[in-house]
């Protein structure tokens, strides 16, 4: 089992920027694919980007150019920079990790979230 560990959310004006961390609790088999999702009040969840084990990463439309995940394998984390933040972009933030195992069938994991606040 997996657990995934965010931080770095709070709030900030329009405009601004935060970086969101999320930690896995132990080393990673092989990862398949890293990324951040994120859901506003009243709405569902929705993806945000994923970075896969090779490196290739994938963007939400609406976050491209703003926003840059990037990993650092060695400490199991993942990060989210997030640059000319919009009221748009409040939600709560979580990380989802999928793991292959030898002989497992791949297992996805959720962090539990961190708030991210803009105010106009």
């Amino acid at each position: 089992q997996v657990q995934l560990v965010e931080s770095g959310g709070g709030l900030v004006r329009s405009g601004g920027s935060l970086t969101l961390s999320c930690v896995a609790s132990r080393r990673l088999f092989r990862v398949n694919r890293m990324g951040w999702y994120r859901q506003a009040p009243g709405k569902q969840r929705e993806f945000v980007t994923k970075i896969h084990d090779d490196g290739f990463k994938n963007y939400a439309d609406f976050v491209k150019g703003r926003f840059t995940i990037s990993k650092d394998n060695a400490k199991n984390t993942v990060y989210l920079q997030m640059n000319d933040l919009k009221p748009e972009d409040t939600a709560v933030y979580s990380c989802n990790v999928v793991e292959i195992r030898p002989g497992e069938r791949p297992k996805e994991y959720w962090g539990q979230g961190t708030q991210v606040t803009v105010s106009s």
